[in-house]
């Protein structure tokens, strides 16, 4: 929260460059921007918003930074739409909350400074006080933000989350239409020895693929004897993973392959693979863990389902909520700029809600 206003003096000098303010004297006549319901947003709304937003991408707004104007105008051109969405839905939620008669208590705003006075260790009152002069703002600013802030919550708990739930019937449908997100492929995890050989970058060698082939069945004949076989790949493999005993895995069978795959499927826990070919020289494995496909019990993947339904269930009804707001607001545009970045932004977020609907 400390950090959504930071820099606001220092952006200042480059935003004036976009929107120059009035002069009459020595006063300064803020320009309005729109009217929603009455209240109004400015000017200085929207830049505050706009350097939150930049900083947040990493955009070092300041007077000194090589950005070229046209650059600083491209990067407020992309943010400026949804800016002007979430603002503009801000203030009629929080309109709405002063309908029903919310307020923040005096209590309730300690506990904000409380929290973050501790989560900034700001434990003295001048801590507190110089981290609120870097910030630009009075106690007064944050009390304001804070208020908005914890009204937009209440009101989205009361009038859209808090109506939101999921039955056994979504909850098993979400299940059978999504089974293979809760079923762990079957897997296995291998020791493999390797004996190097000719390979795709060697000429051919007739004597040494075959010393290569006499040799690791030799091997593989001293594994089925009974010697440890995480002793022979660490003294005999060729293959990188001599480092760790030859451990290989828990791989996706899904993953190997398809020869591969035939070999081992049979297998139980324990045993070695044939000495099988390939690019390399002559390998076989011990299967150290072959695991089936496990599906998760509907009762345990509920919690996830439940999860992923509601947050569905949310964006949609609250999508719902503000356009009911919407429709029933007197939203008087000042400036026609920012309305078509408004509008710019109401049709990005109806595009981006159509794949999550279907």
């Amino acid at each position: 929260m400390m950090n959504t206003y930071r820099f606001r003096a220092a952006a200042a000098a480059v935003l004036c460059l976009l929107v120059l303010p009035v002069f009459v004297g020595a006063e300064i006549i803020e320009q309005i921007l729109v009217k929603v319901n009455g209240e109004i947003f400015t000017k200085s709304d929207l830049e505050a918003r706009q350097v939150a937003a930049l900083r947040q991408k990493g955009l070092q707004i300041d007077p000194k930074n090589d950005l070229s104007d046209a650059q600083l105008r491209q990067a407020l051109n992309a943010v400026t739409p949804q800016i002007m969405v979430e603002a503009i839905s801000e203030m009629l939620i929080v309109q709405r909350a002063k309908e029903l008669g919310y307020k923040v208590g005096d209590d309730q705003f300690k506990q904000v400074v409380d929290n973050i006075r501790k989560e900034y260790k700001l434990d003295t009152e001048e801590k507190f006080q110089a981290a609120l002069k870097q910030e630009n703002m009075t106690i007064a600013d944050l009390r304001r933000q804070s208020e908005r802030s914890i009204l937009v919550q209440r009101v989205e708990q009361v009038e859209v989350f808090g109506k939101i739930g999921m039955t056994d019937d979504e909850a098993r449908k979400y299940y059978e239409a999504h089974i293979n997100e809760f079923t762990s492929p079957a897997a296995v995890t291998l020791r493999e020895i390797l004996v190097a050989g000719p390979n795709d970058s060697k000429p051919l060698n007739a004597g040494q693929d075959e010393a290569a082939k006499t040799k690791a069945e030799q091997l593989r004949a001293r594994a089925v004897a009974g010697e440890n076989f995480m002793k022979l790949a660490e003294d005999a493999s060729d293959a990188p993973s001599k480092a760790n005993a030859g451990l290989i895995g828990p791989i996706s069978l899904a993953d190997l392959s398809a020869d591969l795959r035939k070999v081992i499927e049979p297998l139980k826990d324990g045993d070695l693979t044939p000495v099988i070919r390939d690019r390399r020289g002559y390998q076989f494995f011990k299967i150290e863990a072959l695991t089936a496909a496990q599906k998760m019990p509907f009762e345990q993947a509920r919690e996830q389902i439940a999860d992923r339904v509601v947050t569905g269930k949310r964006k949609e009804e609250f999508a719902k909520y503000l356009a009911k707001l919407r429709s029933q607001a007197i939203i008087d545009w000042k400036n026609p700029d920012i309305k078509k970045a408004y509008e710019d932004g109401l049709a990005e977020e109806t595009q981006q809600a159509k794949p999550a609907a279907q």
